[in-house]
């Protein structure tokens, strides 16, 4: 049961800042509503005042800027999916918003709000890590940008100061000739492993190509999601034709950087094992991408995008 509150509607970003500022500890941004409602009717969370943002001008759009693409904080999941800019830019965040949870969450929930709420089993926050995500806040003090690495902080836990808004995401769509893939695993809605890995090719001098530039980031494992450099530079160099003989190595280091605990989820040892199988899931859908063939779109509890 939800316990009284005021709403408030403010015109924009900051005037809902000061609304923050003023309010202080018993006021809280509200977008989707997917999670903090739930807290709320579930009495963790007890605000006296939600900060609706949802009207403020400009945080529902999605601006292809050439050399980035950026998203409004309360563009939907499913205005993700649906986006011309996105599947044009970024055809893999487009195909793994579709796999968000459910119809009535993607077409409620926001882009913003998943990040600041910084669930640990998120898809967006560990596919923006290989996006190279940077975030934008606005406070009464002005504005500022930070790397999705340095605002997540932690399970639940973010670098937003109470009195500032996330407004947008900027991504940096990978370049032509990248052969991605993302893999989660879930056996409910909610992914209890993420796996993003992006090859940037580029031809040899005999006609072969190689992966230029690497990237692989894990989530849902650990307290926030991250990046494998170790894993990263062993992709570097490798012709297309041998990624194969890469993907039991690369799964290793993958599996070897994580700090996974014993939960519910299963044992670390389970998680650090189903990181190396899904990384080698992972790299070897990118490695069909980048020989033109579409991967198996599906294998039991998991989804490829």
């Amino acid at each position: 049961m939800l316990r009284p509150f005021a709403l408030h509607r403010p015109a924009s970003a900051e005037e809902a800042c000061g609304l923050l500022s003023r309010l202080g500890e018993d006021a809280v941004p509200y977008a989707g509503g997917t999670e903090l409602l739930l807290l709320m009717k579930e009495g963790l969370l007890r605000p006296r005042h939600l900060v609706d943002v949802k009207r403020i001008p400009g945080l529902d759009a999605i601006v292809d800027g050439g050399a980035d693409v950026t998203i409004g904080a309360v563009v939907t999941h499913r205005a993700v999916e649906r986006s011309a800019a996105v599947r044009a830019r970024c055809p893999v965040l487009a195909s793994v918003a579709r796999h968000v949870a459910n119809i009535r969450v993607r077409n409620v929930g926001t882009v913003g709000g998943n990040l600041a709420f910084a669930d640990p089993h998120s898809d967006l926050a560990t596919l923006f890590l290989a996006l190279d995500a940077r975030v934008q806040l606005a406070s009464p003090r002005g504005r500022r940008e930070l790397s999705l690495d340095d605002f997540v902080r932690g399970p639940w836990e973010t670098a937003r100061a109470a009195d500032e808004l996330l407004t947008s995401v900027t991504l940096t769509p990978w370049p032509e000739r990248t052969a991605a893939a993302y893999v989660k695993f879930g056996v409910h809605e909610r992914p209890t492993l993420g796996v993003a890995v992006a090859l940037r090719l580029e031809p040899a001098a005999n006609g072969a190509a190689s992966v230029a530039e690497a990237r692989l980031a894990i989530g849902c494992v650990d307290p926030r999601p991250a990046r494998v450099p170790a894993a990263e530079a062993r992709l570097r160099g490798c012709p297309v034709a041998d990624l194969e003989d890469s993907v039991a190595e690369v799964g290793a280091r993958a599996a070897a950087s994580v700090d996974p605990a014993d939960d519910l989820y299963g044992s670390a040892d389970y998680k650090r094992e189903m990181v190396a199988v899904f990384t080698r899931r992972a790299l070897r859908a990118a490695a069909a991408r980048a020989r033109g063939v579409e991967p198996v779109a599906r294998y039991q509890y998991a989804v490829v995008a």
